[in-house]
C-alpha cells in the first residue's frame, strides 16, 4: 500500500502547475481517493475550462468558484462517472450556466460489495465528446482521448498548447487503477495504456496523486506491471483451483485489509481477460489453468 503523505493537504487551496492549468483538491480523501479528487481549471484568459468537478460538496464547489475568479466557466469536462469525479458537474452547471460534456453516461446496477467508488446515476451531459473531438476556450484547446478499461467510459483531455494530459483515474500518480468488472475492462485497459504508450505527452496531471513527470516510463513500466500479474495468476493456479477469495493471500502478502476487495476485483478482471483468451476456465466459482 502507497502510504499518504501526512496532513495538512492542500485542500481548496489553489494551485498552478502551470500557466494554464490551476489544480483543487477535494475534501475526500479516502484509501481509493488517495488524499482526494484534484479538479482542474483549464485556462488563463477570459474563460475556463473544468475538468472533474469532483464530488458534490459546498465548500469544493465553491473553491471552485474562487479559482476561476473574474473568470467565466464555460465548460464542465469529465473523465468518467465515478462518485469522487462528476456529480459536482450538475450543481456547478446550475451556477455557472456551463454546459456538462466529457463521458457517455454510464449507469451499472451492482448491489454487491464494491471495491472502487460507486458509479453517480445523476450525471447528464449536454455534450458526449468522442475520441479525437476538441473543446476550445479563450487561449486553450482540451482534446478527447477515449482510455476505456478502468470504466468502459473513460476519456482523458490533451492540453494541445503546453502538452499535458488530464488522466482522471487511468493513469494516476500514486497507484494503479482499480479495474472493477463488469463495466471495468482488463483488455480494454491495457489496449489503452498502450494507446497512452504511443502519444508523446509531455505530463500527466491525474485526478489523483503528483503529476506524472515521466509519463512514457510510467506507462511501460504500468503495462510490465499488469503482464507480472498475469503470470503470478497463471503460476498461482499451478497448485490447482481456486475460488477468486483464495488468490489473495498467496498474491498480495500484507496487503491492508481496507483493499482486499480492491484486489480480488483486479485478479477478477485480470481472470476474465485470461479465460477470453483461452488461458484459464471456471467452474462452479474456481478458476483453474488450461
Amino acid at each position: 500500500m502507497v502510504d499518504i503523505p501526512p496532513r495538512p493537504w492542500p485542500t481548496g487551496t489553489p494551485e498552478k502547475p502551470e500557466p494554464l492549468v490551476t489544480r483543487v483538491l477535494a475534501p475526500n480523501p479516502s484509501p481509493y481517493t488517495f488524499t482526494g479528487t484534484q479538479t482542474y481549471l483549464v485556462g488563463a484568459g477570459d474563460d475556463r475550462a473544468v475538468i472533474d468537478p469532483g464530488p458534490h460538496e459546498a465548500e469544493h464547489l465553491q473553491a471552485i468558484m474562487d479559482a476561476a475568479g473574474d473568470a467565466k466557466i464555460t465548460a464542465i469536462l469529465c473523465t468518467h462517472t465515478h462518485r469522487d469525479h462528476s456529480p459536482a458537474a450538475a450543481p456547478l452547471a446550475e451556477r455557472t450556466g456551463a454546459p456538462v460534456m466529457g463521458c457517455a453516461k454510464l449507469v451499472i446496477a451492482d448491489n454487491g460489495p464494491r471495491a472502487d467508488e460507486a458509479f453517480d446515476t445523476t450525471y447528464e451531459p449536454d455534450r458526449v465528446i468522442q475520441d479525437g473531438e476538441s473543446v476550445e476556450g479563450d487561449g486553450w484547446s482540451l482534446r478527447a482521448v477515449a482510455t476505456p478499461g478502468h470504466t468502459s467510459n473513460h476519456l482523458c483531455f490533451a492540453l494541445e498548447q503546453s502538452g499535458a494530459l488530464f488522466t482522471g483515474d487511468h493513469v494516476m500518480g500514486w497507484s494503479t487503477s482499480v479495474i472493477v468488472p463488469p463495466d471495468g475492462d482488463m483488455g480494454d485497459y491495457l489496449a489503452s495504456l498502450d494507446k497512452l504508450y504511443q502519444r508523446e505527452d509531455r505530463v500527466y496531471y491525474p485526478a489523483h496523486g503528483k503529476p506524472v513527470e515521466k509519463p512514457q516510463q510510467l506507462v511501460r513500466s504500468m503495462i510490465g506491471h499488469r503482464r507480472q500479474r498475469e503470470r503470478q495468476i497463471l503460476r498461482t493456479l499451478e497448485q490447482g483451483p481456486l475460488s477468486l477469495p483464495e488468490f489473495i493471500p498467496v498474491m498480495y502478502k500484507g496487503l491492508d485489509p481496507r483493499l482486499e476487495k480492491a484486489a480480488q476485483m483486479s485478479v477478477h478482471a485480470h481472470l476474465i481477460d485470461l479465460e477470453r483468451r483461452n488461458m484459464v476456465n471456471r467452474s462452479d466459482e474456481r478458476w483453474a489453468a488450461l
